[in-house]
């Protein structure tokens, strides 16, 4: 299973919020709630998340076996 918990721990780490995502970025909100829900996100997400938090993949995702 595909874990978001990184991303959330990213976001602390680099002081950015989901707002600043939302409204200086223009990321939808919904892509936030796909991602507390567990739902896939497409992998050109992942890239622009990296692209603006200067981080890499395993710093947005994880996979962790049930």
């Amino acid at each position: 299973m595909i874990s978001y918990r990184p991303f959330w721990e990213t976001l602390k780490k680099t002081g950015v919020s989901t707002y600043v995502l939302i409204n200086q970025y223009s990321i939808s909100s919904n892509r936030f709630t796909r991602m507390r829900k567990g739902k896939p996100l497409s992998t050109e997400s992942i890239d622009e998340f990296c692209r603006i938090l200067h981080c890499r993949v395993e710093d947005i995702i994880e996979y962790v076996e049930q």
